[in-house]
């Protein structure tokens, strides 16, 4: 339930241009009076003008209008978001044993054509996880797997400001019509048992959003378990990541599915 430091996780993604739209001081307030005194004395030129001018008019609006969303080519990959710590990012294995990798192989061995947006970073927070949510979003994403809140126990951080916090993200990811799996966590036991209860709490309430697909405990079925835990007895070893595999991935098509019909590209 806890996760490794903050220096050990990277977060990757492509690198973005950003384009600015047209200035908001196109001279367009002139263009009436100059073109149609020009033009008005010409009877039948007068509807031409008129059309011109919504022309221009829709042009200058549509200068200022954000990009349009298009559909998704059918045959292109669905990208999904991983926001997370270190059980996520693979803390303390090999590329290949690690959850995503494993998770990856997993899911096309179904046939599903997906991708992966690697934004899980050991050591963080819900706290961080919210402050680079967007940022992590900056190339897009169809759908998003959400695990934090192992650091927050941790640290027996106020879960009303972890609630707080995975609220923003999920507010975050439903603005973009993201589709998201929300997987949960416990407070480690030498908390006691009122923290437990709240900790747990948070994620009770936040799986009945709309929409949520809900994963009440990530580390189900391998926490606790010296056979498929490392050394620490906190992250998963090889064994441990592909029984969590193994249980998330029907969880993991469902998101697939959902998120598929909602493809747009930015």
């Amino acid at each position: 339930m806890l996760t490794g430091p903050a220096a050990e996780g990277t977060v990757n993604r492509k690198s973005r241009t950003l384009t600015k739209g047209a200035p908001d001081d196109i001279p367009t307030a002139g263009w009436d009076s100059t073109l149609m005194s020009i033009i008005a004395p010409y009877g039948p030129l007068r509807s031409l003008a008129n059309a011109a001018l919504v022309v221009c008019a829709l042009l200058c609006v549509a200068l200022r209008a954000p990009p349009c969303l298009a559909a998704a080519p059918a045959n292109a990959p669905v990208r999904i978001l991983i926001l997370g710590d270190s059980l996520t990012a693979g803390y303390g294995l090999a590329h290949a044993d690690g959850f995503q990798a494993q998770m990856l192989a997993a899911l096309k061995a179904k046939g599903e054509n997906v991708t992966f947006i690697d934004a899980a970073v050991s050591g963080d927070t819900s706290a961080g996880g919210r402050a680079r949510v967007d940022w992590a979003l900056a190339d897009g994403a169809d759908a998003a797997l959400v695990e934090l809140g192992a650091n927050d126990g941790l640290r027996g951080l106020d879960p009303a400001q972890m609630q707080a916090n995975l609220t923003a993200i999920l507010d975050a990811l439903d603005a973009k019509h993201i589709k998201i799996l929300l997987s949960g966590m416990l407070a480690p036991p030498n908390l006691g048992q009122a923290y437990g209860d709240a900790f747990k709490s948070v994620f009770t309430r936040l799986a009945k959003r709309p929409g949520i697909i809900d994963d009440p405990f990530y580390l189900e079925g391998v926490a606790g378990n010296p056979s498929l835990n490392q050394a620490d007895g906190i992250h998963p070893n090889p064994e441990g990541v592909k029984i969590i595999v193994a249980r998330l991935l029907p969880a993991m098509e469902k998101l697939i599915q959902e998120a598929r019909p909602m493809r747009t590209v930015q």
